[in-house]
């Protein structure tokens, strides 16, 4: 992970300030947001959107969550009830 261009995107409690637009940036971000997560137990949909509201400020966690299930960071069951984290290599 790089650092030091997170950190732009980062207050200093650690909160994600900034939903970059660029494509590689934003990758990173979700990155950031994926270890926040543990992969050896499962979520509910309301668990997850707590842990997102702990780590951003601008109050979107429909987007970080849809957008961290879409780059392969979260797997979810067809229902949406349940969320894991997917180990990325």
């Amino acid at each position: 992970m790089n650092t030091s261009v997170l950190k732009k995107y980062l207050d200093k409690e650690g909160k994600v300030i900034i939903y970059p637009s660029k494509s590689k940036n934003k990758m990173l971000i979700l990155e950031y947001l994926a270890s926040k997560f543990d992969s050896q137990r499962n979520y509910t949909e309301k668990e997850v959107n707590e842990t997102l509201k702990q780590y951003h400020t601008f109050n979107d966690w429909a987007l970080l969550r849809r957008d961290l299930f879409d780059a392969g960071f979260l797997g979810r069951s067809s229902n949406g009830s349940v969320y894991w984290k997917i180990e990325v290599q």
